[in-house]
């Protein structure tokens, strides 16, 4: 499968068409940013790191019956997967209090909360991805009644395998962004983006070390060494 037209340009991955109109391959990119783009730089072999993390995990989830649009990796960079329509919001899953969260309940970070949150959010970089509830929604028609509806029960899933999968690598998973979309070719609900140290956060169990972007964020080095040890654990 060739990239043919390149169809979307992201914060962290490129979209291109291919032969098959319901496949495209994703390309992803050593580019990094933080707070809506005002931080911005690059991290070494990024793409290749989250491209293999992804399609992990991807692929874990699908033997698990969640339904994803992983089709294969293809190179280094490059994921072929189904078509979406990509529903505008944004879906995150809190275990433990972290960033925006124990700002706003005024928690000291890394409190485990009691049960995993689940938030919403409109995927609107103009407007910073505002938090919203289901009643804005509905209001804003982004996703239909039952899309949402199942896109909750698949998030609740979904976390439960990655905290399973995870503690077996002595990786807590704080919190993680998920996307959902239809597909071009069947209408059915998809796992899309990428699920990586791009969209979580993860801290080692034992001493609670941040592998993931928050290095980059929070300008805490070794940012490639915490890619690098996300991966290595994932493939032990």
């Amino acid at each position: 499968m060739k990239k043919l037209e390149m169809i979307y340009e992201g914060k962290a991955k490129k979209v291109y068409s291919t032969e098959d109109e319901d496949k495209v391959i994703v390309e992803y990119k050593d580019d990094a940013t933080a707070f809506d783009g005002q931080k911005q730089g690059q991290i070494a072999e990024k793409g290749e790191f989250n491209a293999e993390i992804s399609t992990i995990f991807f692929e874990l989830l699908d033997k698990k019956g969640i339904p994803t649009h992983l089709v294969k990796q293809l190179n280094e960079t490059d994921v072929l997967v189904k078509k979406l329509e990509i529903i505008p919001v944004e879906v995150v899953m809190r275990n433990i209090a972290a960033g925006s969260l124990a700002k706003r309940l005024g928690l000291e970070e890394g409190t485990k909360l009691d049960q995993p949150v689940l938030e919403f959010y409109y995927k609107d970089d103009d407007l910073g991805d505002p938090l919203i509830n289901e009643y804005h929604i509905q209001a804003e028609e982004l996703a239909k009644k039952e899309e949402l509806e199942e896109i909750k029960e698949l998030a609740f899933e979904i976390n439960e395998v990655l905290v399973d999968f995870l503690a077996e690598r002595n990786i807590n998973l704080v919190d993680f962004k998920l996307e959902f979309g239809t597909g071009v070719a069947d209408g059915k609900i998809y796992l899309g983006d990428e699920i990586s140290p791009d969209t979580c956060r993860f801290w080692d169990s034992d001493t609670q070390k941040k592998l993931d972007k928050d290095r980059f964020r929070r300008d805490l080095g070794e940012v490639e060494g915490a890619y690098q040890e996300i991966l290595k654990r994932l493939k032990s």
